[in-house]
């Protein structure tokens, strides 16, 4: 392994030193902060540009490695406003890949677009947040029960960027203060559970200096490589959320024997990486809350509920260690008025889009939007680019079947828990909707309730 980090090391090297300077910006302060508390990890810049030519610059760019940047899974640029404690706008800025002339392959690109041109000797400050996945691989890759979990991560000391930097630091916080090894150079200093670098003067553009810290972390590392999320959507005021999770602990891979009695005397020790209970944080009113598996109902789920939200945690059948699988299935309602809005004559869906589960990590999402029966005219506004497409489901009393709007993303974290919005336009078929009224009128004893919320729908 050191020989290929050492190895890597040289050729990135090797390639941005032969990288020209790109623009007349540049970084007159760099405040960095890395988050390890997690499986997930968080890199929090604050980039104050300023415009040090004669031309308007209108965009920043951001340089990432390539090994890290294929890990790079959610990143976001708001601007700051820089009075007193630090405050962002937001409002997310646009991000895109940019593909600048003279950049070599061991470098990928990320262009911000500003909301103003900077003329020259002006300034603007950023915040970027950079999340990355599968980024802190166990170190040892196998332990036993008894053992703790270290994991080694990789970065850079210095903030690589084409731009020069006058003033920087960067600061490393850990989940706990046992640090079995990390990388000292200049103005290193270390507090409790957090490591501070710098501050650093007058780098040029692409400065590098490679840091490895090794160290405990006994969170979960649970990562469901698929998870397909279905949101059905009744005529009768109720909107049914099921989740088929499929996860898996991706820290240390477990090895030896495991000792359920040894595990229920000294948890803390004896199975201080294991996984075990699952956090959802639902929507307040959500009801009729379930949680089971392919055996049945699941018994070892807590739940408490407020105004404000409805919290669920949840046990699988036996503690997870690394390289052990679960598959377990979690449903719930929520009232229809709370999700379903009108505007301009078209009805729309506001929904958030990932799993509620804390700090679950999903190679694929699947979230499936189904319809009621006759909703035509749809369309689709998420806040990140998803796969689309576009089927149907035969449900109880159907006719023709019920559109179901599919969206798929790979790499989904917490950060794209955002809403989506599905607009419609309900059912209006005057012979769709006698031949429901006929069937609801056989078929059910309550007709009478429900045709008036079916009226209200539509």
């Amino acid at each position: 392994m050191g020989f290929w980090w050492r190895f890597n090391l040289l050729v990135f090297t090797i390639a941005i030193l032969s990288t020209p300077v790109l623009s007349d910006l540049i970084l007159s302060k760099v405040d960095r902060r890395i988050d390890l508390t997690s499986q997930i990890v968080r890199i929090t810049s604050t980039l104050k540009v300023e415009n040090a030519g004669s031309g308007l610059v209108s965009e920043v760019l951001l340089a990432f490695p390539e090994l890290q940047a294929k890990n790079l899974v959610y990143l976001m640029a708001t601007t700051n406003e820089g009075k007193g404690k630090t405050k962002s706008s937001g409002v997310s800025l646009p991000v895109e890949v940019a593909n600048p002339k003279g950049m070599p392959p061991a470098l990928t690109v990320y262009s911000v677009s500003l909301p103003k041109a900077l003329g020259e000797g002006d300034t603007m400050s950023l915040d970027v947040l950079a999340v990355f996945t599968h980024t802190l691989k166990p170190f040892p890759e196998k332990i036993t029960q008894a053992d703790i979990q270290l994991v080694l991560f990789q970065d850079s000391a210095y903030y690589l960027s084409p731009y020069a930097v006058k003033f920087q630091s960067l600061s490393i916080k850990l989940p706990d203060a046992r640090i079995e090894s990390y990388t000292k150079i200049e103005n290193t200093k270390i507090h409790g559970s957090e490591i501070k670098y710098g501050p650093y003067e007058n780098l040029p553009p692409f400065s590098y200096s490679p840091l490895v810290v090794h160290f405990e972390i006994n969170q979960p590392f649970a990562v469901a490589q698929e998870l397909v999320r279905e949101i059905e959507v009744s005529h009768w005021g109720n909107v049914q959320v099921t989740e088929h999770c499929n996860i898996v602990h991706e820290g240390a891979k477990s090895e030896g024997e495991f000792s359920r009695l040894e595990y229920q005397a000294r948890p803390h020790i004896r199975g201080s990486s294991a996984i075990r209970h699952f956090v959802a944080k639902l929507p307040p009113r959500a009801h009729s809350i379930y949680y089971r598996d392919e055996i049945g109902n699941i018994s070892t789920s807590h739940l408490w509920a407020d105004s404000k939200k409805t919290e669920l945690l949840i046990e699988p059948r036996y503690p997870m260690f690394g390289g052990w699988r679960t598959a377990f299935i979690i449903g719930y309602s929520l009232p229809l008025q709370d999700f379903l809005f009108e505007s301009e004559g078209k009805r729309f869906l506001n929904i958030s889009f990932a799993s509620p589960i804390n700090d679950l990590v999903i190679d694929n999402l699947v979230v499936k939007v189904v319809l009621p029966e006759g909703s035509r005219d749809l369309s689709v506004s998420t806040p990140f680019p998803v796969k689309q497409r576009q089927e149907s489901k035969i449900s109880h009393l159907d006719v023709v079947g019920r559109p179901v709007i599919v969206l798929e993303k790979a790499d989904v974290v917490p950060e794209h828990n955002q809403y989506f919005q599905v607009l419609l336009l309900p059912l209006c078929n005057l012979n769709d909707l006698c031949c429901l009224i006929v069937n609801k009128f056989f078929l059910n004893e309550c007709f009478f309730p429900c045709f008036m919320n079916f009226l209200q729908f539509v």
